[in-house]
């Protein structure tokens, strides 16, 4: 799961960083509304935390930006500015949530959850394709009901795939989103080939009926085998 946080307060931002990567997830940040607008322009996020009151705009005119884009984003609304007028101007533009600063770690966590299972539809967590079932909680795969050891990585990269069913994902756009901004330093992606090599090995011993399929020239679909 990929989060960005959009916040200009630079302690806030350090703490919900280093909670976040805790959780496991992969977290980038930005601190200024065109840096956020840029990052949004070039990349999806599982859940975006938007801070209102950003030094060089608004954030509700952010959110707008990213509505009128199409995008999926989940978001919830950080704000000192625990206005009732704001709260519904940002509920009806499409966020989310919204969390009133100050507000504790464990309660932003509790608030990204809820929004990422009504983003994956998933049931008590679990997200299913095929045969193949995951745990997004405990990080438990099995196929057919029998489990199949997964590295971090491993597990990241099919829960994107399986987020995004039958879509063509280009190989830059995964490694960015399964590895966030460092990818950025990266010579070449024979790293991505060997991760979804050894997955699609997994997979497919395990019987999957579900898998990941190179398409030529333009990246990897997730779809059924016989397709």
């Amino acid at each position: 799961m990929k989060l960005l946080i959009i916040e200009d307060d630079s302690s806030l931002r350090e703490i919900m960083l280093r909670a976040l990567k805790g959780e496991g997830y992969v977290v980038e940040t930005a601190s200024t509304f065109f840096e956020a607008e840029d990052k949004i322009a070039g990349y999806s996020y599982d859940c975006i935390m938007l801070d209102i009151m950003l030094p060089d705009g608004n954030g509700l005119r952010l959110l707008e930006h990213i509505k009128s884009l199409g995008k999926e984003d989940r978001v919830i609304i950080i704000s000192a500015r625990d206005s009732l007028d704001d709260k519904i101007e940002g509920l009806n533009l499409g966020a989310d949530d919204y969390l009133p600063k100050p507000f504790y770690m464990a309660e932003l966590s509790a608030r990204i959850k809820s929004v990422l299972r009504r983003g994956t539809a998933s049931v008590n967590n679990i997200m299913k394709a095929g045969n193949i079932s995951l745990d997004i909680t405990s990080r438990r795969t099995t196929i057919d009901n029998k489990e199949v050891p997964l590295l971090k990585k491993e597990f990241d990269i099919l829960l994107y795939f399986m987020q995004r069913p039958n879509h063509i994902v280009d190989k830059a756009i995964l490694a960015e989103a399964v590895w966030g901004d460092h990818i950025d330093m990266a010579d070449n992606f024979q790293f991505i080939y060997a991760q979804i090599k050894n997955l699609r090995k997994k997979l497919a011993d395990a019987g999957a009926d579900t898998n990941i399929k190179a398409v030529y020239g333009f990246g990897y679909k997730f779809t059924d085998n016989e397709k």
